[in-house]
């Protein structure tokens, strides 16, 4: 019996320093160098309301705003997941030819970016390719009724590149691009 609860105590022991102090201790050390990452990366309004994350990608569907890659679960972050399709299920392929059509189409001279018409593996990317934000500059800058050119210049600031200097693709944050958007280019809406 005393071998029992000898080996309660060490395994009662072992939980509390492997399971409650590790992370405990990680957390701390987290909170303390970047405590913005620490906490989700969450962006926030002027008053402190939570907009959403950096992280984490959330749907835009109003034309004056960037869209993001489509998503399989409805950018549910608690389900994050792809729809296992296959490349030659027809449900794939009708699915991509409707979002084709909700970007106006794409032709020879206008391709469309793959990124806009494919969601990624767990359906909440928040980034786009550079080329999949200038593709949608139109539509942003009619329903805003800005300047094609204003829109493009906003985008471009917003590019980044994922491995610095030493890569040639370049990305923009969805969520972050709508942010600056809104607040240097106000839709006639906003305006009035």
């Amino acid at each position: 019996m005393s071998d029992i609860i000898s080996g309660l105590r060490v395994t009662v022991a072992t939980m509390a320093i492997c399971v409650a102090g590790y992370t405990l201790v990680i957390l701390g050390f987290a909170q303390a160098v970047t405590p913005a990452t620490a906490n989700g990366s969450l962006i926030t309004h002027e008053d402190g309301t939570v907009i959403g994350s950096r992280l984490i990608a959330q749907s835009f569907t109003s034309p004056e705003y960037i869209w993001p890659r489509p998503s399989a679960v409805d950018y549910d972050a608690a389900g994050a997941g792809g729809s296992n399709l296959s490349p030659a299920n027809p449900e794939l392929a009708a699915r991509a030819e409707a979002l084709i059509a909700d970007h106006g189409g794409a032709a020879d001279n206008r391709p469309i970016p793959a990124d806009l018409v494919t969601a990624s593996g767990a359906g909440l990317d928040p980034h786009i390719t550079l080329s999949g934000a200038l593709f949608q500059s139109g539509r942003v800058a009619e329903a805003r009724g800005v300047d094609p050119m204003a829109v493009r210049s906003v985008i471009d600031r917003m590019a980044a590149r994922p491995g610095g200097v030493f890569t040639q693709s370049r990305i923009v944050n969805v969520l972050e691009l709508n942010l600056a958007l809104d607040a240097e280019l106000p839709s006639i809406a906003e305006a009035e």
